[in-house]
């Protein structure tokens, strides 16, 4: 029994040392610190937690909410989190097919009998993006209307106006039209506005805190304004709620994400078999899900965009890892920061951001209007303080120094390098480069 016990023991042993070890992994001052390297350089405003097991591990906030107001965020701090809402219309959706309200392969045409293709198109085709329903954010006149309120009727009027881009079921194409049609096939259903239903289903009973239908932005509730970085932190519009609704009208805290994630995946909003069909992929989407790889490690989860708000979402089953970031204003690659979180978690390497800076007035060479035959526009290079500003006809945007005479924007994806010398700049994006002129 000694020898057994002696066995027990140095098992428990190793146990314990591998947890302590892992969690030794995690060096939480390192990732403090390359958030305050992003804060410190105007590159990102916006927060982040990470939950192992269920429990939170980490969480940060920088920048502001109310930029004007010099409002600090905080972990309490509602950021619009945009597409990442599909997952809970999605989850509301097969609730109702649960309570046999709703079935996934029924067509629409009962709902929606002048919308093209209704008899061909089931609620699965809408929540897994293989309806071929045109995308309503995708026309040219989307920014024109989205600030001001649409009723049903508006909404359905300018889906059916679209029309189809594709045979139902032959492909997947991402509309965030489809979940505007499973919002009002929601309501419809039972009786009852999609707000009370995302409260009943999943904010009451898994204890979310700041989870609900957005209205006008009020700081005063710690509710966020959005921004965009041009050389200082400039408002961006407002999307009225009822032209998104369920495909992305939701207010929310990376904190309530991981605790949705980790509800969700955890088999406590949905039955195994209704978790295992909004989990199946085909063509990239499951019902209101896809992957999020990191590294060998695959996520699954749900990315938003909403006026100059962003998310994401993920839940790893490899270390029950739920992991969450909002952001109301950035200038930095999201997906670098959501790389160094990942890889602090999972005791992976990565380095600390790096930052050149230009004096405002070394900007000066660099000011004026490029021209190229190819593309037929001008292009205004402008500055606000140390910041080089880019537009092209209503669109401005930052650049970013990396070197003497070299400049990227991630927003664009593009690089560009000066020759003040020859007054020209050129232009690298996507494999292509193009060489514009100064004006003289």
């Amino acid at each position: 029994m000694k020898q057994y016990t002696r066995i027990l023991i140095a098992f428990t042993l190793l146990i314990l040392s591998g947890d302590v070890f892992a969690q030794n992994l995690f060096d939480r001052a390192k990732l403090d610190n390359y958030f305050d390297k992003l804060e410190e350089n105007n590159k990102f405003m916006g927060s982040v937690a990470v939950a192992k097991n269920g429990e939170i591990i980490y969480t940060k906030a920088i920048g502001y909410a109310d930029v004007e107001n010099k409002v600090k965020a905080t972990e309490k701090s509602k950021y619009r989190i945009g597409s990442a809402s599909k997952s809970f219309t999605a989850v509301l959706v097969l609730k109702a097919v649960e309570e046999k309200k709703i079935d996934l392969d029924q067509t629409i045409d009962k709902w929606f009998p002048t919308i093209a293709n209704s008899q061909k198109i089931t609620v699965r085709h809408l929540l897994s993006h293989r309806s071929g329903i045109h995308d309503f954010t995708h026309d040219d006149d989307y920014l024109d209307w989205c600030t001001q309120p649409k009723t049903e009727k508006e909404m359905l009027a300018i889906i059916e106006k679209g029309g189809s881009d594709f045979e139902p079921d032959s492909k997947s194409d991402y509309s965030n039209s489809n979940y505007v049609l499973l919002t009002y096939i929601l309501e419809k259903t039972f009786s009852k506005p999609y707000s009370d239903l995302l409260q009943e289903y999943i904010v009451k009973p898994i204890g979310l805190t700041d989870t609900y239908i957005f209205g006008k932005t009020n700081p005063n509730n710690n509710e966020c304004r959005s921004y965009r970085f041009l050389g200082s932190w400039k408002v961006e519009n407002e999307t009225d709620w009822t032209v998104p609704m369920g495909a992305g009208a939701i207010v929310s805290t990376p904190t309530d994400l991981t605790k949705f994630a980790d509800a969700l995946f955890g088999g406590r909003l949905l039955t195994d078999e209704s978790l295992k069909i909004m989990k199946t992929i085909k063509d990239d989407y499951g019902l209101g899900l896809f992957e999020i790889p990191f590294g060998d490690n695959i996520g699954l989860g749900h990315t938003g965009a909403i006026d100059g708000f962003v998310s994401v979402y993920s839940h790893f089953d490899d270390g029950n890892i739920s992991y969450a970031m909002t952001s109301n204003g950035r200038n930095f690659k999201i997906g670098d920061i959501k790389k160094a979180v990942l890889s602090a978690v999972y005791g992976k390497p990565y380095e600390l951001p790096e930052f050149y800076n230009v004096a405002s007035e070394d900007l000066d060479i660099y000011l004026g209007v490029y021209v190229s035959k190819k593309i037929g526009l001008d292009f205004i290079v402008t500055k606000e303080g140390n910041t080089l500003i880019g537009q092209i006809g209503d669109d401005a945007f930052s650049f970013e120094a990396v070197d003497k005479d070299k400049f990227k924007c991630d927003q664009l994806g593009a690089k560009f390098e000066f020759n003040p010398k020859k007054n020209t700049m050129t232009l690298f994006q996507n494999g292509a480069k193009l060489v514009l002129r100064k004006k003289m």
